[in-house]
Parts: structure tokens; sequence; C-alpha cells
């Protein structure tokens, strides 16, 4: 994630008006995350967008939206985008009562345990995702959430 987004001193908060999250819709912890992330106060409205969808490729043209289906990536107004662990930093950066533990995840000291939550939450996410509209839906426990969720 760039330095400027996350830091303190806010370079970069000042040119970041909102993000477009291009969440996996057929992965049952994206579908969760997105319900979390859109029902907590936003500092930085987040919009989502299926990720390789016709809106997404219509918005984004020059993404690689083979990429976007493997990785969680948010794209800022400014043009700037994030992927993967940035990615769900930024997201987190957006929220009112998660920013400061947005930027505590991404120092040097806790940025590598971060990395290893988010791609153990990855693996979770290739093993429960279902393979398309047409195909088997497997381990959809993440569409279970209820208020016990927020």
């Amino acid at each position: 994630m760039s330095d400027g987004l996350l830091d303190p001193a806010g370079h970069g908060a000042g040119r970041v008006g909102a993000f477009t999250v291009l969440f996996d819709e057929g992965c049952p912890l994206c579908r969760t995350a997105r319900r979390w992330l859109a029902g907590r106060a936003q500092l930085v409205p987040l919009t989502f967008v299926a990720a390789g969808s016709a809106e997404a490729r219509r918005r984004f043209p020059g993404l690689d939206h083979a990429a976007t289906l493997r990785d969680l990536t948010v794209i800022a107004d400014d043009g700037a985008y994030y992927v993967g662990d940035g990615a769900w930093l930024a997201c987190l950066w957006a929220l009112a009562d998660y920013r400061a533990t947005a930027e505590r995840l991404s120092s040097p000291r806790l940025l590598p345990a971060a990395r290893r939550f988010i791609a153990a939450a990855s693996a979770v996410r290739e093993s429960t995702r279902s393979p398309g509209p047409s195909g088997p839906v497997v381990a959809d426990y993440g569409d279970q959430c209820d208020d016990r969720c927020h």
C-alpha cells in the first residue's frame, strides 16, 4: 500500500475522496466482508462492484479483470489502486472506527503479521469460492451472517 494513503500526517488523506472495492461475488467470505464494511461508518465512501462484472469492465477498462478475481482490488477516485493486503488495509482505513487500526497494521512491525492473516483469509476464500452461477456453491457459511456478525 502506498505510504501516502496511511500516512498519519495526512499527505494522502486529502486526495482520496472515495474508494471502489472490486470484490469476488462468488466468495462467501468476500460477501460477508462487503456487508460488514458497508455497515460501518465511513470516512471515505466505499462503493462495491463485483470483480470481473460488466460494470467493473466498463468502469475500469485498463485493469486485469482476471487478477481482480484472485485478489481484492480497491481503486481510489484519484486513480491509485491497491491489491491484496493493501486493498484490505485501504478498506479498514476508510472506516471511521478502524483508521487507526489500519495505520497500526501497516507499520513495519505489524505488516508481516497482517499479511499472514490476509493470506490465510485468501486461502479460505479459495477453498470456499463458488465456481460460478452454474456450479455448486461450496461451504457458503458467510451468507448465514446475522446481527452477531456486525
